[in-house]
């Protein structure tokens, strides 16, 4: 919170800047204050918000799956958004014959950014909630971001009572840069201390790979701060695409014979997992089984990043390795949870989801499995 007050007071200034921009875009600084006037701007007012309302739609509707997984990197996309935004809005100014389609823009990017904020921001009240009082960490929070409304808006209208402000456009977005720039890096400051002990996909890929490498397991406290919150799942290393269907996990000279051989090499696992080796790397397909877990996820991880680290060592026929990898993961699986256990993690907080499409059952006719 120490770190959330600035960063709110910072925002709260930026605020303060952009609406200078948007007032006088709509003529409230010129305007000899007619009726038709402020009809004329109350209605752009009210156009752009409903324009704007659009987007909190579209994150509610189409992705409200993904706070929980990893709320730091959302609310930090989140400000990266709403910044985006802002430069529409303070564009008005410049064009204020174009103000309507600008600040709905404006608003539309800030309404995303209020999507993705307000669900990732309660999972992390949430985190702090330890003794099921989730209201009063959110009432005690209101209090700091309220604090940090009224010192903010103070300071902006300081700023804008400046004769160099007023009478310089330019020198209003060199301020309002220099103080989203301060409000971001102050925000991932922030965001950097967060230690959460659920188990992510990000997190996942660390515990693993320290206990493939070193048969370790890093502490909650080590691997947040070792997480790159900001990072694309696709970007990391070994690449895994999940619930990829038989029929692509093959490839075209894929056969039943082949569907046979990796049932038959993974009947005592809920998933199955296969790799194609090209010239620019390899990459990792994983098809589940109905019932699988998120601890199967973590399961297919762990044999998954071993393959990525000792192929290069071992034999590059892919179901002889295949076939060691499931031998290691059988005998250091155990280990690496007992591990984790002593770490501090629990294993009832494995945030892994496993795809709700493309659940490989084994009970249906092997030739269809390649259509599939």
């Amino acid at each position: 919170m120490l770190l959330q007050f600035p960063t709110n007071v910072t925002g709260w200034i930026c605020h303060t800047l952009v609406t200078s921009s948007l007032l006088k875009a709509v003529g409230l600084g010129s305007f000899s204050g007619s009726s038709s006037a402020a009809s004329a701007a109350a209605i752009r007012w009210v156009s752009k918000d409903g324009l704007g309302a659009i987007g909190r739609l579209f994150i509610g509707g189409r992705l409200g799956n993904i706070f929980d997984d990893d709320p730091k990197r959302w609310r930090m996309y989140a400000d990266f958004i709403g910044s985006a935004g802002s430069i529409f809005e303070l564009g008005t100014q410049l064009y204020p014959e174009y103000f309507l389609p600008l600040a709905a823009f404006g608003n539309f990017a800030k309404a995303i950014a209020r999507g993705l904020k307000d669900p990732s921001f309660r999972v992390i009240q949430n985190h702090f909630a330890v003794s099921a009082n989730l209201g009063e960490v959110a009432a005690k929070e209101e209090v700091w971001e309220v604090a940090a409304q009224l010192l903010g808006l103070g300071i902006g209208i300081l700023i804008l009572d400046l004769p160099g402000i007023q009478a310089s456009y330019s020198l209003l977005v060199f301020t309002w840069l220099s103080m989203r720039l301060l409000h971001l890096w102050l925000r991932f400051q922030s965001l950097s201390v967060l230690k959460f002990q659920t188990i992510n996909m990000k997190r996942a890929r660390l515990l693993v790979r320290s206990h493939v490498l070193h048969n370790t397991v890093p502490g909650y406290v080590t691997c947040n701060k070792e997480e790159n919150f900001l990072s694309w799942e696709r970007f990391l290393q070994p690449k895994i695409i999940f619930g990829v269907s038989m029929q692509n996990m093959m490839g075209k000279n894929g056969s039943n014979d082949m569907v046979k051989t990796l049932l038959k090499l993974y009947s005592k696992e809920s998933y199955i997992l296969y790799m194609k080796q090209q010239q620019g790397g390899s990459t990792i397909l994983v098809t589940f089984k109905v019932g699988a877990t998120g601890l199967t996820v973590l399961r297919s991880l762990w044999q998954a990043h071993w393959l990525h680290e000792c192929q290069e060592r071992t034999s590059n026929h892919v179901l002889s390795l295949l076939e060691e990898s499931l031998l290691k993961l059988e005998n250091g699986f155990d280990d690496f949870l007992r591990q984790l256990k002593g770490a501090g993690w629990d294993e009832q907080q494995i945030k892994l989801k496993v795809p709700k499409k493309l659940l490989f059952d084994e009970s249906e006719n092997l030739e269809l499995a390649l259509d599939k």
